[in-house]
């Protein structure tokens, strides 16, 4: 079989690629890669305290809410 460009595929279809050849690791690969390069670099420390969890906690509520 002759490997797809998945640099040309969008994220949806390398997505659907994936899901369709699970065992195709280069798909996977590339899928990981693309993914990986266009992430945040931003970082958070871990909450060091009750208060920090809970504003977090809070945080998290509120995004998941937008996204709805």
């Amino acid at each position: 079989m002759i490997e797809p460009e998945f640099s040309s595929m969008s994220k949806t279809e390398l997505r659907a690629f994936v899901i369709a050849h699970l065992d195709n690791k280069a798909a996977f690969r590339a899928f990981v890669d693309r993914f990986t390069s266009e992430a945040s670099p931003e970082t958070f420390d871990i909450p060091k305290s009750n208060a920090e969890i809970e504003e977090v906690e809070i945080l998290i509520k509120q995004k998941l809410e937008q996204l709805r």
